[in-house]
């Protein structure tokens, strides 16, 4: 890295991140992480199987036999289960493969590569070339998977805890603590332990949940604390996002959950103070989230839910900005969905996460998780449909604590100018522009994209993520300009690219805004971008929206780069979308899109080629 990078990274991410970066980097140089995390961790006083039905506290669900909502056995249900139980697993909740019934919880399937289950955690790169994607070896064990056996337990009256226990079984002896890939990320393991928490309460009196389960599951639940404990800086500097406040909310339900654990006093106090801290800094005031990606935002969504829910199930409080923030939340999401079927742009960072899947709906769907939230806070639904119902009914389903008013979905222009999102809803149309500025780390080249979608369908599209360990050309893509609507200066993005997930030259919101006529609804936007080219260099967009008919005009000027060729990309998503403008010939391009994490799908998109400006025409031909 050269020295003006360097100061850029400085720049971008502060000291406090480059500081612990070096530190830990020469941690895991001289087994410091070793030491800080022993591969012979023992809880001193486990208690007794007896004990723990005794003491043990509310959690989101009650036993099997308490469990009472309508049961609805569908065949949706009752195909998902049964192919997990011949060995199959929905990675990334889209692509079903088989792994086997006797799958060693190390091995990649997409390629075969086991990992090494005797080597420390901290010995484990999660980004290789010859290992692939480690997510592929996360996925099963995050355990989600059980949720959907529990689900048809109760829907299809069948008994599957010696199936539920035998998994976890199977898990503890190939996972030796702190060694292997599954003990490498402290998110992982603590989305691995509330899953169980599930398992056990709600099989907590089936036979399959012996004595001797009980003591192993209890010295791994010890170990997890241990490790996302003492390694909680990680996520809280070097990461800060999702990842943190998974951790910081699994730190803070383990007193309620894990009071045999007596470390917990300590790490549940700090684990609340840290969580209220993260939602405050990674929540924006309009409720937009600082990782620019509306998957992850559901992420926090359903972490908020789950938490909120434990916590006045023993009653117990957060602060009022964890409410505040959850409500700003699923405003925004509210917002920007499409109420035909749930989806919204697939825009920012998208790796399949749905942490608890508790319906049989689509995972692009997102009403099943924001109706949970809206209910926890409102005590109303905001869809009245029993398969989106059903995800309250595994996370909260009992009396409310209501604090909100109910959200409605708006008409018009709405602008969340922190976030940097600006929306246009007339009837059904949608319009969703990207403009903003980066405090927080970026991760797509993407800003002044346009999303558009008619009746439900994304007919303007974002062409996704696909995955974040795969050639250079598709991680190009994908991260890149290329693969949003907006402009590219020659093969340039708007930001210079990095390491993983860095970018130099961050691009930043100079002015963005509604203006309205008669006629039409104008969005007028400018960044900084391609800085990297010239320091001063400037991309303007003025969107005009037709309020009579569905027609879009768009005008781009570059300013500051005028020796550069410049493309103005287009990835329309239905033949009945027409793409035109009078100054320039289209020229066309094979793309890509990918609508869930780890799936493909190719395309044709184009482009325009400009000098310095470009007014192009979108329409919708019915």
């Amino acid at each position: 890295m050269n020295l003006k990078l360097a100061i850029q990274l400085l720049r971008n991410m502060g000291t406090r991140y480059v500081m612990y970066r070096v530190s830990h980097e020469l941690e895991k140089k001289f087994g410091r992480l070793k030491k800080k995390h022993p591969t012979d961790l023992v809880l001193q006083k486990p208690i007794s199987l007896k004990e723990w039905h005794q003491t043990k506290n509310s959690f989101a669900i009650k036993a099997k036999e308490d469990v009472n909502f309508g049961k609805r056995p569908t065949e949706i249900l009752e195909q998902k289960a049964k192919k997990i139980l011949q060995g199959e697993l929905p990675y990334f909740n889209a692509q079903w493969i088989s792994i086997g019934k006797d799958y060693d919880w190390l091995t990649n399937p997409t390629n075969g590569y086991r990992y090494d289950a005797k080597k420390h955690w901290s010995e484990i790169a999660d980004l290789s070339t010859e290992a692939g994607d480690i997510k592929y070896v996360w996925e099963k064990s995050r355990f989600s998977y059980l949720l959907t056996i529990l689900r048809y337990d109760y829907h299809f009256d069948q008994d599957l805890s010696e199936f539920v226990f035998a998994e976890i079984d199977s898990w503890i002896q190939a996972n030796p603590i702190n060694q292997g890939p599954n003990w490498r990320c402290s998110q992982e393991i603590s989305l691995r332990i509330l899953n169980w928490c599930y398992a056990l309460y709600y099989y907590q009196n089936a036979p399959a949940l012996t004595e001797e389960r009980w003591q192993r599951i209890q010295q791994v639940i010890y170990a997890s604390l241990h490790h996302v404990y003492h390694h909680i800086n990680f996520s809280r500097i070097a990461v800060r996002n999702n990842h943190a406040i998974t951790e910081t909310l699994f730190l803070s339900l383990s007193n309620i959950l894990f009071p045999f654990v007596p470390e917990t006093k300590k790490w549940s106090k700090d684990g609340v103070k840290w969580l209220e801290q993260e939602i405050d800094y990674q929540i924006y005031d309009d409720g937009t989230f600082l990782q620019f990606s509306m998957n992850y935002h559901r992420v926090v969504v359903q972490l908020l839910s789950l938490g909120i829910s434990v916590f006045e199930k023993n009653q117990r409080q957060f602060s009022d900005v964890v409410y505040q923030k959850a409500y700003q939340s699923v405003n925004f999401l509210f917002q920007c969905m499409q109420d035909e079927n749930g989806w919204l742009p697939n825009y920012g960072s998208n790796d399949g996460a749905l942490f608890f899947p508790l319906t049989d709906a689509d995972y692009r769907d997102y009403r099943p998780q924001l109706n949970t939230l809206h209910q926890i806070l409102t005590g109303k639904v905001l869809f009245m449909n029993d398969v989106i119902m059903e995800d309250f009914h595994w996370v909260k389903g009992d009396v409310l604590n209501a604090k909100y008013q109910p959200i409605s979905k708006k008409q018009g222009v709405q602008s969340f100018d922190v976030g940097g999102y600006y929306l246009c809803r007339i009837g059904d149309l949608f319009t969703f522009i990207r403009c903003g500025n980066h405090k927080d780390r970026p991760a797509q080249a993407d800003n002044l994209h346009i999303d558009i979608w008619y009746k439900g369908e994304n007919v303007l599209r974002d062409s996704g993520t696909y995955q974040y360990n795969t050639s250079p050309e598709k991680l190009n893509y994908f991260m890149g300009t290329t693969s949003h609507n907006t402009v590219m200066v020659g093969e340039n993005s708007q930001m210079q690219k990095g390491g993983r997930f860095i970018w130099y030259y961050w691009s930043q919101k100079k002015k963005a805004g509604w203006s309205e006529t008669e006629d039409a609804f104008i969005f007028t936007g400018a960044i900084s971008a391609f800085r990297q080219l010239h320091q001063k260099a400037l991309h303007q967009r003025v969107i005009k929206i037709s309020k009579r008919e569905p027609k879009w005009l768009v005008e781009d000027n570059i300013k500051g780069l005028d020796s550069y060729i410049k493309k103005q990309i287009w990835h329309p998503n239905s033949p009945n979308l027409k793409i035109s403008s009078n100054q320039h010939q289209p020229a066309y391009f094979d793309s890509f899109n990918s609508d869930y994490y780890g799936l493909l799908e190719p395309k044709q998109s184009l482009f325009f080629e400009f000098n310095n400006s470009i007014e192009t025409k979108i329409e919708i031909i019915n």
